[in-house]
């Protein structure tokens, strides 16, 4: 089974995508390792987009081979060998639909019970992000507005879902979040309830604009020591937060609450 989060992130550069899975796959009572994301890139220096599945491991790399192979197609005729716009990746997005669809259509009648899901996102040179998930019929929903993430796999239904919606996850605020640091929570957390699910280690990439370019690139190992050392401290702070919330209850742990809160600003405001 599996945990796929593909997370938008508001920046001062525009909108980006975090897209981080675990990498567990379980079949019947064997677990084994798999890739989950998959970035699509022209030539290497030209990012088209990033997928992520879950479900039948084959019935995912073929999703992943059909929006390649469409993407670098019009990439090649289209686009003039550049990251597609908002506007040309929905387009492009309703191609994949059709022959994702197709394949679908003829597995069913050979009698194949599909188990699929898949999220495809991109970021435009303008900074506006696009994701869209596809259901097991082959058809695209996007969710880059609303509500602004997307969520693949059993994990789904045994916390993911859950979690962002406790630690308050809105896709217009998460300039204010480190996206990283959440996609790497939630998945560790989820992995230690469901053990179809996988501890993090580090399968994520982040595509947005920097320098007036579109990047694509994965998490470093730097990156995931820290956000897992993060992590760990931030599961222990929740549990002691419980804690002192039975110790002094609620209106009394809010008003210390506000102290610090307009106390740190106060420092944040002479520091600038």
């Amino acid at each position: 089974m599996t945990l796929v989060l593909a997370l938008k992130w508001v920046t001062k550069n525009g909108e980006g995508v975090v897209v981080s899975s675990d990498s567990r796959a379980t079949v019947g009572p064997i677990s084994y390792e798999v890739r989950k994301v998959y970035p699509i890139v022209l030539e290497e220096d030209v990012p088209l987009a990033v997928a992520g599945g879950a479900g039948d491991a084959s019935l995912v790399k073929q999703g992943y081979r059909i929006c390649e192979r469409i993407l670098k197609e019009m990439a090649a005729k289209e686009w003039g060998r550049t990251t597609p716009t908002f506007e040309q990746f929905e387009e492009t997005v309703e191609q994949i639909e059709g022959a994702i669809m197709e394949r679908m259509d003829e597995l069913r009648t050979h009698g194949v019970e599909l188990d699929f899901s898949m999220v495809l996102a991109s970021v435009d040179v303008k900074g506006r992000a696009s994701i869209y998930v596809f259901n097991e019929r082959g058809l695209a929903e996007p969710v880059h507005d609303n509500p602004g993430f997307a969520l693949l796999g059993r994990g789904l239904f045994t916390g993911g879902a859950l979690l962002l919606n406790l630690l308050g996850y809105a896709a217009e605020e998460s300039y204010a979040l480190d996206l990283g640091l959440l996609s790497t929570f939630v998945i560790d957390v989820v992995s230690g309830v469901d053990p179809s699910v996988g501890p993090f280690v580090g399968e994520s990439w982040y595509m947005r604009v920097e320098k007036g370019r579109v990047v694509l690139g994965p998490l470093k190992g730097e990156a995931l020591r820290e956000y897992k050392e993060r992590s760990r401290k931030r599961r222990e702070l929740l549990r002691r937060l419980w804690r002192l919330l039975d110790l002094v209850g609620e209106e009394r742990f809010e008003e210390l609450l506000k102290n610090l809160e307009r106390s740190l600003e106060r420092d944040v405001s002479e520091r600038s």
